[in-house]
């Protein structure tokens, strides 16, 4: 579409130069001819009064040499015979036109311009006082007549060349203006279909264009905001079912042993069973986590609190203590709300589900020059092999854990080029520390905390530091 552009611009400069360049290069020329002619018009006529009073030959030869062009040797004055002349024709100066020009100007006695060896002369007649017709010859050189074309020509050209580069020039641009964000339309459509909801284009371009992109980041949000919707819907039913699984699990445990017991306990497993299965089916189904658009991403404190708040209810009804740091301002992060959401809701579930009643955890948000750690941790038994539960389904063993929370997790945190990793917490069970990259680019991190970030245990605004929450 570009280099159409470029190629029909060029194309129309081109005609519309050459339809006026040519024709006044022509003007011009024919100017130069007019101005040579009316020069040697105005030169003949100079003689006139000299022949209307006299044709004695050296009064005339003064005449001539007068002139500009008798001066030059370009004058000649053709008189004829009569009494004045003593009956014998004049000629005065270097005669260049033929003698049957000569005398088909003196018939018709109107001025003519001949062509001569070298340029063209200029047949002026002149009345005498005897009534008889003299010829006055005025020479004009060919370069006399084309005098200032040559340069007009070459002014024209360059002139004409300066328009044609600039149009294509202007074309190019226009070109790339209007190209650049049909392309990253196309590109952005073709990453929302492959699954990266986190898709925008900038609204910039043409009216047509913005008009696009506008409508395509409207589609793209609501496409968004329909999946995290569901996701939000799985992930509360989710929650709503395990406090009362939690507690069937319990007191089926406590029923002892025989038929009713055994069936009740099988009752409780199979439903939790059927619950996973609806958790795996709806995490399994999400898009590609990178956010990639402008103004994609989330406020990883907001989130937090969020999620938080969430389940206190659940954290005060078991007893549990809750600590939380480090959401006190903003941190920008390069993933989906919903994405981060459900990560934390899977460690936060883990919690609930692999620790005792009472068990105290706290989320930290630790935000660094190049990347961004959050920190679960909780004051349980700990996990004996973490590599095995980062291992995809390795974790279901684990008290009839699904095996994707912690892959979940995973995938949100090397979507980024970070990772998880798990540990001993300082409330003496596990902490799950997770890597988010700002920049999208693999990271190094060192030691327990990763690469420029120290540790901190400070209360935010948003949170209840060492307090039930």
């Amino acid at each position: 579409m570009r280099w159409a552009l470029v190629r029909v611009s060029l194309a129309v400069t081109t005609m519309v130069v050459l339809a006026f360049a040519v024709p006044l290069g022509l003007v011009i020329q024919e100017m130069a001819r007019d101005r040579a002619f009316s020069n040697a018009e105005r030169q003949a006529a100079a003689i006139g009064p000299t022949l209307s009073i006299t044709t004695d030959r050296r009064q005339l030869e003064r005449a001539v040499a007068s002139t500009q062009a008798g001066a030059a040797g370009r004058m000649a004055v053709h008189v004829p015979a009569s009494d004045e002349t003593g009956g014998q024709a004049q000629e005065i100066g270097t005669r260049r036109a033929a003698v049957r020009d000569l005398a088909t100007t003196q018939r018709i006695g109107r001025a003519s311009i001949t062509e001569v060896t070298d340029g063209s002369a200029l047949l002026q007649p002149t009345a005498l006082s005897s009534g008889k017709i003299a010829i006055v010859e005025v020479y004009v050189p060919e370069d006399e007549v084309g005098r200032g074309v040559t340069t007009a020509w070459l002014v024209l050209a360059g002139v004409g060349a300066a328009l044609v580069v600039g149009s294509v020039a202007v074309a190019d641009r226009l070109g790339v203006r209007m190209v650049r964000p049909a392309q990253r339309l196309a590109g952005a459509a073709h990453d929302l279909g492959e699954g990266r909801l986190g898709a925008r284009v900038p609204e910039e371009g043409p009216t047509e264009l913005r008009s696009a992109a506008v409508a395509f980041n409207s589609m793209a949000d609501q496409v968004v905001q329909l999946l995290a919707n569901e996701r939000e819907l799985a992930a509360d039913l989710s929650h709503r079912l395990r406090t009362p699984l939690t507690v069937l699990r319990l007191n089926a445990a406590s029923l002892g042993t025989g038929p009713a017991a055994d069936q009740t306990r099988a009752a409780v497993e199979q439903l939790e069973r059927e619950v996973d299965t609806i958790i795996r089916t709806a995490r399994e189904a999400k898009p590609q986590t990178q956010a990639t658009g402008p103004g994609a991403g989330c406020d990883v404190s907001e989130v937090v609190r969020e999620r938080m708040e969430f389940w206190s209810a659940l954290a005060e009804d078991e007893g549990r203590k809750v600590r939380l740091a480090g959401v006190d301002r903003p941190v920008r992060i390069p993933v989906a709300r919903p994405e981060l959401a459900a990560a934390l809701d899977a460690l936060l579930g883990n919690v609930f589900r692999h620790t005792p009643e009472g068990t105290a955890f706290s989320v930290d948000v630790h935000n660094g020059e190049d990347a961004v750690i959050v920190l679960v941790s909780d004051a349980g038994p700990g996990i004996a092999d973490p590599e095995a539960a980062l291992t995809r389904g390795n974790s279901g063993a684990r008290d009839g854990s699904t095996g994707l929370g912690l892959d979940i997790v995973r995938r949100v945190a090397e979507s980024t080029g970070g990772d998880v990793r798990i540990g001993h917490s300082v409330l003496g069970g596990t902490e799950v520390r997770i890597w988010i990259g700002l920049d999208g680019a693999p990271q190094r991190p060192q030691g327990r905390l990763g690469h420029r970030t120290k540790r901190r245990r400070k209360g935010g605004a948003g949170s209840r530091r060492g307090a039930e929450v």
